[in-house]
């Protein structure tokens, strides 16, 4: 039996005239087709927009100078809701994915249902309920705003906290524990002098997302009826808004406001996973 010789592969030519473009020059066009409609757009939207107007209704100077004396006790009053939130939702939370890790079934179920429930309803009627509802039922009162937004965003908050604990728990290697517990170190032993200090380690960058989610949460409570003292941002945008002049300058204010807490905690947030993944590559 013959077989049939194999020819060389061909070539693909090029039709006459034509040269190949390499994949640098190609990237170069693409990124500046790119730049092209960007500034296009740009230029649009500069030309069109009625800037008069847009100075008028979105950031008047004499409105945004009346309103930045109010400003500084709400934004105090604003990180003491997120850091009274979070004193509530960290212990909380890390008594959830204590028990989401037990051995013990009963403990498991009730920390995945309490989960699955905060996770699953609104946190702005999480903060109804404390403030309302919660009262009536129990016959009980909570005088503080501090109390309550604690409360309501700290359940809210304890949900999520659970989870992030419980990653990072379970991403410890496991080699360190049973090193740990080759040494002769308890269960318990292992667990806090081993596990929990580098799982905190761990989830340090996403616990710092979920303050700056906490600090945005806090914008619920106005709807509890608060005195002048216990003003917190979106509460002084909001009756601003309706009583100033000057368009959306109460909430672009308020909103610059959010900023001065939540663009360096970003920032922490980054500076954390660059050191967290530096650590994991063992630099």
């Amino acid at each position: 039996m013959t077989t049939a010789p194999q020819t060389a592969p061909q070539t693909l030519q090029m039709p006459p005239g034509r040269r190949r473009t390499s994949p640098r020059t190609r990237a170069r066009i693409t990124r500046a087709v790119q730049y092209a409609v960007l500034v296009a757009v740009v230029v649009a939207l500069a030309v069109l927009t009625d800037w008069s107007n847009v100075t008028s209704q979105l950031f008047d100077p004499a409105v945004a100078g009346e309103l930045i004396g109010r400003m500084p006790p709400a934004l105090w009053n604003t990180v003491k809701y997120t850091l009274g939130a979070f004193a509530v939702g960290l212990p909380l939370g890390a008594l959830l994915a204590f028990m989401k890790l037990s051995s013990v079934a009963p403990y498991r179920w009730i920390a995945t249902a309490y989960v699955e429930f905060f996770r699953g309803i609104p946190a702005l009627l999480v903060v109804l309920a404390i403030g309302f509802a919660v009262p009536i039922a129990f016959g009980i009162s909570i005088p503080s705003m501090l109390a309550k937004a604690s409360i309501a965003l700290g359940l809210v908050s304890a949900a999520y906290i659970a989870e992030t604990l419980r990653a990072g728990i379970e991403a410890v290697p496991k080699g360190q524990i049973e090193a740990a517990r080759s040494l002769g170190m308890s269960h318990g032993r292992t667990l806090l002098q081993v596990v929990v200090p580098q799982a905190f380690r761990i989830v340090l960058p996403p616990m710092t997302n979920e303050i700056i989610l906490l600090t945005k949460d806090t914008s619920l409570v106005f709807l509890l009826g608060m005195q002048v003292a216990e003003y917190e941002l979106t509460k002084i945008g909001r009756d601003a808004l309706s009583t100033a002049q000057g368009g959306l300058t109460a909430l672009f204010v308020a909103g610059a406001c959010y900023l001065i807490i939540t663009l360096p905690l970003g920032q922490l947030t980054r500076w954390l996973e660059r050191r967290t993944a530096m650590k994991g590559r063992g630099k």
